[in-house]
């Protein structure tokens, strides 16, 4: 069976810190699960970019450094200490180097870490990120696989390999792959549940096994649990929606079901921890972030200022979404406990719009719930597709998607129908094909402010407008496939790269100095 996309493993999420789910919250899933596949304790990283790349430019402004070290020091990303880990690893005596190099790989996010520990034990690991803090270990010492964190492993060195060594356990339960090299053999056991304590003592008990590594999973939701949806494509799952008289959001929420294994009560208490991050992430920003690393101070408070003074419309919806969005965006800035939603550089829209819209509406808790699994729906759609990786086709898989989710889930907080928020999608989406990614000083907050209010008061026109019966024209799969076509026809400078746009403004470039500078004088300070 084919594994999808999981609403929270692949769309709304991680929970984070970070300018940078690509480049904060993959990398801190990489590096925790390299760090527990070496013997001892972690003594020296060596993390190398190829020079081809798209990070060697920014990999240290978008947080690269911030989730490498986090996670090869196994703080969670939810704890204050994120914000010092280099002063933790120095603290630890950990050395923990970052360089630019040639390599063999096959994604513009590419990673190379190489991990020695204090037992004298080594690990040379191949990894991609994929974009909204999705990622893949490509290469491990060199053997060939595809691990994505989702999944409980055991990974073992040995002479001979060890196939012929598990006759007295139920090989169904797990499965094996094996791969062989002129030097060892290496074989990985994959499975949905922990493994038991005596396969790994009979494991540890063979002559020829080298090593051992016990890898627990990253992601919220494990693999292996998946079961048959009743749809699969858009077109299938309006047919099935008539059929049975479900929501969208009751849809995403099924599609999860189905995709987790887990219970409706489980993944509706999932949800809305969820929103209540998202909401706090809200509350954090309006209450006032500071953070010296950033080019936008906070700006949020301003819009409910302008209107007592009657500078700006009164109590229009979108003066809130505007509010919200820029909440969240600062929360993120300042390295406060966000959740990406599809990208950390897109995490204002959803969270934005559908606070701005549930208040207005004055939604239940469970109304709520079902408009993000409703937008989740879309986004798996768009994982599906194009995916979120800006690297590879700019905004318009992060700031787009996010708008066509949010079209969504307001349609379902309207309370319309599934054709209607499919074509609330479409519309959204459509009106941001070809979305360039920029960033001004490498940061993840300028023109990307402008671009997540953007996309959420296009949520909200869109929504709208399909819920008042205007035509959306393209179907929402036809319309991912011509993100996919557009972003192919698109120059790699301006796919998040700051190498294009307004990025090589000569404001931009001032700001980035001057950052450069402030970044210089406080290192001398301590």
């Amino acid at each position: 069976m084919k594994s999808l996309p999981s609403i929270f493993n692949d769309v709304i999420g991680p929970v984070m810190r970070g300018p940078s789910s690509s480049h904060t919250a993959a990398s801190w899933r990489v590096a925790r699960m390299a760090v527990q596949m070496i013997s001892g304790n972690l003594k020296k990283a060596l993390i190398e970019f190829d020079k081809q790349g798209a990070w060697t430019t920014n990999y240290e402004e978008q947080g690269t450094v911030l989730g490498m070290n986090g996670g090869l020091l196994e703080i969670d990303m939810s704890d204050d200490a994120m914000k010092r880990t280099e002063n933790i690893a120095s603290e630890r005596g950990i050395d923990i180097q970052y360089k630019i190099s040639s390599f063999e790989n096959y994604h513009a996010n590419s990673m190379q870490l190489t991990l020695t520990s204090d037992s004298g034990d080594s690990l040379t690991i191949l990894a991609a990120s994929l974009g909204g803090g999705s990622f893949e270990i490509q290469k491990i010492d060199g053997c060939s696989v595809n691990r994505k964190g989702d999944l409980y492993e055991l990974y073992v060195w040995s002479e001979e390999g060890i196939e012929n060594n598990l006759e007295a356990f139920d090989t169904d339960k797990f499965k094996i792959i094996s791969e062989k090299t002129p030097s060892f053999h290496f074989d990985i056991l994959e499975s949905s549940e922990a493994f038991d304590e005596k396969l790994i003592s009979q494991l540890h008990s063979i002559g020829h096994v080298i090593k051992i590594a016990e890898v627990h999973p990253v992601m919220p939701i494990v693999s292996g649990r998946q079961s048959d949806l009743p749809f699969s494509s858009i077109e299938s799952l309006l047919d099935y929606s008539a059929q049975q008289d479900l929501s969208l959001g009751e849809l995403g929420l099924l599609y999860e079901q189905h995709r987790s294994g887990l219970s409706v009560e489980a993944l509706m208490e999932m949800m809305e921890r969820i929103i209540e991050i998202i909401e706090n992430s809200i509350a954090t920003g309006l209450a006032g972030t500071v953070y010296s690393d950033r080019i936008l101070p906070q700006q949020s408070h301003l819009v409910e200022k302008a209107e007592k003074r009657g500078k700006i419309l009164q109590g229009s919806i979108v003066n809130k979404i505007i509010e919200n969005v820029a909440a969240i965006m600062e929360s993120k800035s300042a390295m406060e406990v966000i959740v990406a939603n599809p990208t950390a550089g897109s995490c204002g829209t959803v969270g934005g719009a559908l606070k701005s819209v549930a208040d207005e509406v004055s939604a239940s808790k469970e109304d709520k719930i079902l408009a993000y699994y409703a937008a989740g729906l879309v986004g798996a759609y768009f994982a599906m597709g194009p995916g979120f990786s800006a690297e590879e086709h700019g905004c318009q898989v992060e700031c787009g998607a996010s708008a066509g989710m949010a079209a969504a889930g307001i349609v379902q907080l309207f309370g319309g129908s599934v054709h209607e928020g499919l074509g609330a999608a479409s519309m959204a989406i459509q009106n941001m094909i070809g979305l360039v990614c920029d960033p001004i000083a490498d940061r993840v907050e300028a023109p990307c402010l402008g671009k997540n209010t953007s996309a959420a008061v296009n949520a909200l026109s869109s929504a709208t407008m399909a819920v008042s019966g205007f035509a959306h024209l393209i179907p929402l799969d036809q319309v991912l496939d011509t993100v996919e076509r557009v972003s192919a026809d698109m120059p790699t400078c301006v796919k998040c790269t700051g190498l294009g746009g307004l990025a090589i403004t000569p404001a931009a470039r001032k700001l980035k100095d001057q950052l450069e500078k402030l970044k210089i004088k406080e290192a001398k300070g301590h």
